[in-house]
C-alpha cells in the first residue's frame, strides 16, 4: 500500500444554527450584493472598451468600494473569482444563444449566496468541533457585535473526522434551501494499493440506464429511474408556482432540492461502481465519455431537455476520484468514434440494424443477444482487455444483476433488497 494525498470536501451541519444564522444571513446576502456590484462593473467597462475584466482586475477595482468591507478581504476576493470565472466559462462557449452571468436578484430579493472563507479567515478547533468564521470590516461595526462567526459542527459522514486530514484549506458556509449547512476542503491522505490488477472494467453511462458494466464473466446495470422521477417531479413543481417577477419561493425550493438530491444520488451511484468493480479484482475502469453528444445533433426538443440535465460528466469525475482513492485506473473512451453502441461486442459488426429497439441489441451475422448499453459496455472494457477466450458464454449480457437506488435508505441496493 502507498499514500497519496488528495482533496475531499466534507459537510457538517451546523448545531447552534440559530445562534448563528443571523450572522450568515448577512454574509450571505452581502456576497450577492457584491457579485451584483461586480457584475455591473464588467458591463461598464464592457461597454466602455470593449474589454471583459479577470478576476484580479476586478479586485483592484473594487476593493475599496463600500461593499468589498462587507465581507473577510478573501471572502470578497473569492465571490469576484467566481464572476470572473462565470464570465471566462459564458465567453469560452461562442455561443450565441447562451446568455451571460446575471444579476443575484430574484423580484426585490436577493438570495443567500455561497460565502468562502480561505485559511486567514477561520480558525478551526478539531477538539470541540467548532470553527471561528471571520466577519467583514462593516459587520463589526458594533461595540456589541463578535469579530467573528463561532459555529458548533457535526460531520455528515462516520467514516472521516477533522482531526485525520492533512490541513482544511477553506470553510464555505452554503445555503440548502431551509438551513446552512458548513462545506471544508481537505487535504487528507488516502491509502492506495501500488499495483493495480489486470482486470478491466467497461461502462457505458446513460439516460434510461444511468450504468452499465460490464467485467468480462458479469454485468451489472443501474437503472435510472430514482433520477427521472426525481426530475420529472421537481421540475413539474418549479413551472407550476414560477411567478410573473421569476421564480417563486417555492420554484427556487424545488430547483434546490432536485439539485440535491440529484447530487446525493450521483455520489452513492458512482460510490457503489467503485466499491462493485473493488469487490471483481478490476484495476482499470474504461468508462465511455460521450463529451460532444450536446452539441453533435439536434436529437428534438424532449431528448434535448434530458440531454440538458445528464450530468454525465459529474458522474464521470465521481467514478475518477472514489477510484483513485481504491488504487483503480480510469480511462475515457470516445465511444462515439469506436462506435460502441452499434458494434457488436462478439464479432465486430457495425450496423445501427443491430439496435432492434430500446435496450435490445440482436447482431444479425453472428446472433449475440445482449441488452444495448451492456453490449456498449463490454466494447469499452475490450479496448483495454479482449476478451479472455472466443468460446466464452455471453449469457450475462442478456441478463445482468440489476443494482437500485433504494430511496428509503438512500443508497444502492440489489434489486430484490430494494422496498417497492
Amino acid at each position: 500500500m502507498s499514500n497519496q494525498v488528495v482533496t475531499r470536501t466534507l459537510k457538517a451541519s451546523i448545531q447552534n444554527h440559530s445562534q448563528v444564522s443571523d450572522d450568515l444571513d448577512s454574509h450571505g446576502f452581502a456576497a450577492s450584493k457584491l457579485w451584483n456590484v461586480g457584475r455591473w462593473t464588467i458591463s461598464r467597462i464592457w461597454d466602455s472598451i470593449g474589454h471583459i475584466p479577470d478576476a484580479d482586475e476586478l479586485c483592484s477595482y473594487l476593493k475599496n468600494h463600500e461593499r468589498y468591507a462587507d465581507l473577510h478581504s478573501q471572502s470578497s476576493q473569492r465571490v469576484l473569482q467566481e464572476l470572473g470565472e462565470a464570465f471566462i466559462s459564458w465567453y469560452n462557449k461562442d455561443d450565441s444563444d447562451a446568455n451571460p452571468p446575471g444579476y443575484r436578484k430574484h423580484g426585490d430579493e436577493h438570495p443567500h449566496s455561497t460565502v468562502t472563507w480561505k485559511n486567514q479567515g477561520f480558525k478551526l478547533d478539531t477538539q470541540y468541533n467548532r470553527v471561528r468564521l471571520s466577519k467583514g470590516t462593516n459587520m463589526k461595526e458594533s461595540r456589541y457585535a463578535a469579530d467573528y462567526i463561532l459555529c458548533e459542527y457535526t460531520l455528515q459522514t462516520n467514516d472521516q473526522m477533522l482531526e485525520a486530514v492533512e490541513n482544511v484549506q477553506t470553510v464555505r458556509a452554503v445555503w440548502t434551501g431551509d438551513q446552512w449547512e458548513l462545506h471544508f476542503v481537505c487535504k487528507m491522505q488516502i491509502e492506495t494499493p501500488e499495483t493495480p490488477s489486470e482486470k478491466t472494467a467497461g461502462v457505458d453511462l446513460g439516460i434510461c440506464n444511468t450504468a452499465a458494466i460490464s467485467v468480462g464473466d458479469e454485468t451489472l446495470l443501474y437503472p435510472g429511474n430514482a433520477l427521472k422521477e426525481d426530475a420529472h417531479y421537481f421540475r413539474q413543481q418549479e413551472y407550476e408556482t414560477e411567478g410573473d417577477n421569476g421564480p417563486s419561493d417555492h420554484a427556487e425550493w424545488a430547483r434546490q432540492k432536485k439539485s440535491r438530491r440529484q447530487e446525493h444520488f450521483l455520489h452513492a451511484l458512482s460510490k457503489d461502481i467503485v466499491k462493485q468493480c473493488a469487490d471483481r479484482g478490476v484495476g482499470t475502469i474504461a468508462v465511455g465519455h460521450p463529451k460532444n453528444i450536446r452539441d453533435d445533433t439536434d436529437w428534438g426538443r424532449h431528448e434535448n431537455k434530458r440531454l440538458h440535465d445528464w450530468a454525465f460528466e459529474t458522474l464521470l469525475s465521481h467514478i475518477e476520484y472514489k477510484a483513485e482513492e481504491r488504487g483503480i485506473n480510469v480511462e475515457r473512451v470516445n465511444e462515439y468514434k469506436l462506435a460502441t453502441s452499434i458494434t457488436c461486442c462478439e464479432c465486430g459488426t457495425k450496423t445501427d440494424s443491430n439496435r432492434v429497439e430500446r435496450g435490445l441489441y440482436v447482431c444479425e451475422n453472428c446472433g449475440l443477444v445482449a441488452n444495448s448499453d451492456l453490449n456498449a459496455a463490454e466494447n469499452m472494457r475490450v479496448t483495454v482487455t479482449p476478451n479472455p477466450e472466443e468460446d466464452r458464454s455471453n449469457g450475462c449480457l442478456a441478463q445482468p444483476l440489476v443494482r437500485l437506488f433504494d430511496k428509503s435508505t438512500g443508497r444502492v441496493a440489489p434489486q430484490e433488497q430494494v422496498r417497492p
